[in-house]
């Protein structure tokens, strides 16, 4: 079988759908991967070692050397909007940011600064997914990062360019380049290249196209997908994992937001967020399908936790079914892309 050769499925699998507890009872009896004694599933790509904070201590982590081509992904936040400090179980998360090979941010707000790696001096770029203000802060970027270039969608460019121009007066220092980008534009930051997609999500700007991203670097294709209800199919069309789709190009990673946790898959807020359920279907019908070739055992990272709808980081790590793992402040992982070997073998592998 051609290893670009997708199976075609139903138009809607990769889309946001509710997932029932049962499903989920189900999926961890049938769960790929096997996991060590320290809840780490092995052979994937490598953890390295991780920041304190209040809720992580004990954990073990491994390490290893960053490859040329692979991407460092440190996650600065991994919370949602309802996160402001430590709660009463001694749980702390802050807002959702992710720093990609210690030089390029998606998302940022002043409660991810005491996470940014020692030395830490300027971003070559930040990427903003929409303008809420638990993702978007025009002064922290400006006063904390130094930011010389932000992109956000360019759907909302126009406002955007008059708030980091505001803050930079207030402030008496010079705001930085503001760049829209369209749904399907592509940045290039280096050897990293960051492709907008459109998100399932709202602001109080019903013009704003709220976006997830898609990072390549080498044979590295992750895709970071929050805030949005599912991933789309525009945005699958855009990346190549679209069910309509025969000669695609599969993902080798994913970290997608989990803003309900397991049993909360009628939140309201399912129409514009993910949920455990949701993630974990969207991951098994892209595995099963060759639209997730990631190394072996790698897990799919969740991020955008809601305080009131998760519990604690402990039990997320002894109940969260495989291929899933809840990231947390601090947690640095090295995405590593597949050869061409192991693409043939997961295409040849899967059959409906």
């Amino acid at each position: 079988m051609d290893r670009r050769k997708f199976i075609k499925i139903g138009a809607g699998a990769v889309a946001a759908g509710a997932i029932y507890k049962s499903v989920v009872l189900q999926a961890v009896e049938g769960s790929v991967g096997q996991q060590t004694s320290n809840g780490i599933t092995a052979g994937y790509s490598i953890v390295k070692n991780s920041v304190s904070r209040p809720s992580t201590t004990g954990y073990s982590s491994e390490s290893g050397e960053v490859g040329k081509e692979d991407l460092l992904v440190r996650f600065l936040g991994t919370g949602a909007a309802d996160w402001n400090g430590v709660d009463e179980r001694g749980e702390l998360r802050r807002l959702s940011s992710v720093l990609l090979d210690n030089r390029v941010l998606i998302d940022f707000t002043q409660s991810d600064s005491d996470m940014l790696p020692s030395g830490f001096k300027q971003p070559d770029a930040v990427f903003y997914t929409h303008s809420h203000p638990d993702h978007y802060n025009s002064k922290t970027a400006i006063e904390t990062l130094k930011a010389s270039v932000v992109y956000v969608g360019d759907t909302w460019l126009e406002r955007a360019k008059a708030d980091f121009a505001a803050a930079a007066s207030k402030l008496g220092k010079h705001a930085p380049k503001v760049i829209g980008l369209a749904v399907g534009q592509k940045a290039q930051c280096g050897d990293i290249t960051i492709t907008a997609l459109p998100g399932n999500h709202a602001t109080k700007d019903d013009n704003e196209q709220t976006l997830i991203y898609l990072i390549e670097k080498g044979s590295v294709r992750v895709l970071y997908a929050t805030d949005t209800g599912g991933i789309p199919v525009r945005a699958a069309r855009i990346i190549g994992i679209d069910a309509h789709i025969t000669d695609g190009k599969p993902i080798t990673g994913l970290i997608m937001e989990a803003t309900m946790g397991i049993d909360h898959d009628e939140d309201f807020r399912i129409y514009t967020h993910s949920s455990v359920g949701t993630v974990l279907r969207t991951a098994h019908v892209l595995q099963s399908t060759g639209r997730l070739n990631a190394p072996q055992g790698q897990p799919v990272y969740l991020t955008h936790m809601a305080r009131t709808l998760h519990g604690t980081q402990a039990q997320l790590d002894t109940s969260l079914p495989s291929p899933l793992r809840a990231a947390y402040d601090g947690l640095e992982v090295i995405f590593r892309g597949c050869s061409a070997e192991e693409i043939d073998k997961t295409h040849n592998n899967n059959t409906l």
